[in-house]
């Protein structure tokens, strides 16, 4: 008689990892390592959760019927087709546990967020990557991709980790391409930091396309990454599909409440975009100045800058370097990037301080 044994998929799955947040030797420094806001929460959302806290022996409104009103209030959606989860990493998951299974495949593109292929081989799906243009979403190798088997799309746009963004005609492009029983999903975690009035339309198309889930989350410029809150919208039958497998109460009641008082405090996002545009364009022009030594940054639209390392400094040296100087970024082998560090845009200090810890290691490398 032997133990239980996992499914051959389930073991196939590399686990996530997490941003770190202290050192080699346990010290708490800069965390630049997981896109939070450096800002902070707004005060409205802290003292919102702060009132929710007489409530604790209270379940969660399973519906979250506030939250998907003053969503769809704010972004003029109808609140029947909003579906919300536990950061918007669960919505991810519930697309690929309602549409993909054993025998299906799910294409998403290289260098693409890592719990893309934890949600396909979660369900049995086989994972398919689409090879980049220049570590950006490349549209004609996604539809290259595509086979009979092919049921799912994971697109994120701004790209996590690379920061890359792929236009209005690109997505419609995309979207165009593919078959109707094909689920697009636009993973909008960082849209509130694109420069501009741009964006890539998916809200629209999952306004009125039968195929496209668009997701979104309060963890990164509404700063509630603690509470978790994610959501996403689409077709009703789409969203039908994912609350049979949903969890009832994934959402907590102080978590709802600070996200419904974030969507309200419009000085304390238009602070973090602009705050976020302003240090990614200066962090970017000052690794432009290091180009000479082969540090390169690629184009963001989100609120990191992932640097490449094409030269004597490696991507390695650099991370226990900054980690030593008192900042934790991302340092990407296991996606493919062992020559890259993505790091976050933090306060003015942190952005000052990784340049000159990078400088300096430059100047000593050469």
């Amino acid at each position: 008689m032997t133990a239980p044994q996992p499914k051959p998929w389930i073991m196939a799955i590399a686990p996530y990892v997490p941003g770190r947040s202290t050192t080699d030797d346990g010290r708490k420094v800069a965390k630049l390592s997981s896109n939070e806001n450096p800002l902070g929460t707004s005060p409205k959302a802290r003292a919102a959760f702060e009132s929710a806290a007489g409530t604790l022996e209270r379940y969660p409104d399973a519906s979250a019927n506030e939250l998907r009103e003053v969503l769809a209030a704010k972004h003029g959606l109808d609140p029947a087709r909003i579906i919300y989860g536990n950061g918007s990493d669960e919505v991810l998951h519930l697309a690929a546990g309602a549409f993909a299974g054993p025998g299906d495949e799910v294409i998403f593109v290289h260098y693409g967020f890592a719990v893309y292929e934890i949600a396909a081989r979660r369900v049995g799906a086989t994972p398919v990557i689409a090879p980049d243009k220049d570590y950006a979403t490349d549209v004609d190798a996604i539809l290259a991709a595509v086979t009979e088997r092919t049921r799912i799309v994971f697109v994120a746009n701004p790209n996590n980790p690379t920061g890359t963004y792929a236009s209005r005609d690109e997505i419609a492009r995309l979207h165009a391409g593919l078959r109707p029983d094909i689920l697009l999903v636009l993973d909008h975690a960082y849209a509130e930091y694109i420069e501009g009035d741009a964006e890539d339309g998916g809200m629209a198309l999952a306004a009125t396309a039968p195929n496209v889930l668009v997701t979104r989350t309060f963890s990164k410029m509404y700063g509630l990454a603690a509470e978790r809150i994610g959501w996403g919208y689409a077709a009703a039958p789409i969203i039908e599909a994912m609350h049979r497998i949903r969890l009832p109460f994934s959402i907590t009641i102080a978590g709802t409440a600070a996200a419904v008082a974030a969507l309200g405090d419009t000085g304390f996002v238009e602070h973090t975009r602009a705050h976020n545009a302003e240090w990614r364009a200066w962090f970017a022009d000052e690794i432009a100045r290091l180009g000479n030594a082969g540090l390169r940054a690629v184009p963001s639209q989100a609120n990191f800058v992932l640097v490449l390392f094409e030269g004597a400094l490696t991507a390695e040296v650099a991370y226990k370097g900054l980690m030593e100087a008192g900042y934790i970024v991302r340092w990407l082998p296991g996606q493919g990037l062992p020559h890259g560090l993505r790091i976050t845009i933090g306060t003015a200090d942190e952005c000052r301080g990784v340049i000159a810890a990078m400088r300096a290691m430059v100047e000593k490398s050469g």
